[in-house]
């Protein structure tokens, strides 16, 4: 039986770049150095707490997996137009940055008209079993990233080739450099038949709306009341 997700590069390339990883293992520093109190009471009297407290942010960061940037990359001026150039070590395997034609977003029409679109060649082909999607992300909050990947979703049990990451570089200076290694983009697997395809929207009942207000003030007065009783991301069946 196979694992529930594979990653797959050419021969030649095994060892030499960076593995995918699971995502939890990417969680920016910005995230990462946040203390989870901010020293001071909130509202109703409970501990003030940063973002890195928030388990539904964390849970989403550290869901599936992440593939890495395979080489170095940093931009340099054009010595003539001042036009921002990528640049890559000249021993690398295969060039890991290619260009979009703008009019493929429909350029020079907003929100495109002043942008110009990329593509991250991606070495790792994703192999899911029988039923089985992946949605391709940009890397959830990774917001010191210097660029912004469009998603995608692919049924990656159909696909045999690797999924490439098309890309607006959101750098503003110069001289910035994507080590190799860094989060690139985030594959989330998901088997198809498991997703909710019917549904509605209505008003509360009068016993849905007094769920509703009792859960609201626990949730203000009740510390950890999520973690204890609302959150099932780690059970198994």
């Amino acid at each position: 039986m196979m694992a529930d997700i594979e990653f797959l590069c050419p021969p030649a390339l095994a060892g030499k770049i960076p593995e995918p990883a699971p995502a939890a293992k990417f969680l920016p520093d910005w995230f990462r150095n946040l203390e989870r109190e901010m020293g001071m009471k909130d509202a109703h009297g409970l501990p003030g707490l940063t973002v890195r407290a928030c388990l539904p942010v964390a849970d989403v960061m550290a869901q599936g997996w992440i593939i890495p940037t395979p080489y170095d990359i940093w931009t340099q001026p054009d010595p003539a137009t001042g036009a921002i150039q990528f640049q890559w070590a000249s021993d690398a395997a295969f060039q890991p940055i290619d260009m979009h034609h703008p009019g493929q977003l429909g350029a020079p029409n907003p929100p495109f008209e002043n942008a110009m679109p990329l593509k991250l060649m991606n070495p790792w082909r994703v192999k899911v079993p029988p039923g089985w999607s992946a949605t391709f992300l940009h890397p959830v909050n990774h917001f010191e990233l210097p660029f912004m990947a469009f998603g995608g979703t692919v049924d990656c049990d159909a696909l045999d080739v690797p999924v490439n990451v098309p890309f607006f570089w959101t750098g503003q200076t110069p001289g910035i450099r994507l080590s190799a290694g860094s989060p690139m983009v985030q594959v989330i697997p998901f088997e198809r038949a498991a997703q909710a395809r019917a549904g509605t929207a209505r008003a509360e009942t009068a016993q849905e709306a007094e769920d509703r207000a009792t859960n609201l003030n626990r949730k203000h007065t009740e510390e950890s009341v999520y973690a204890r009783e609302w959150r099932r991301r780690h059970e198994r069946g």
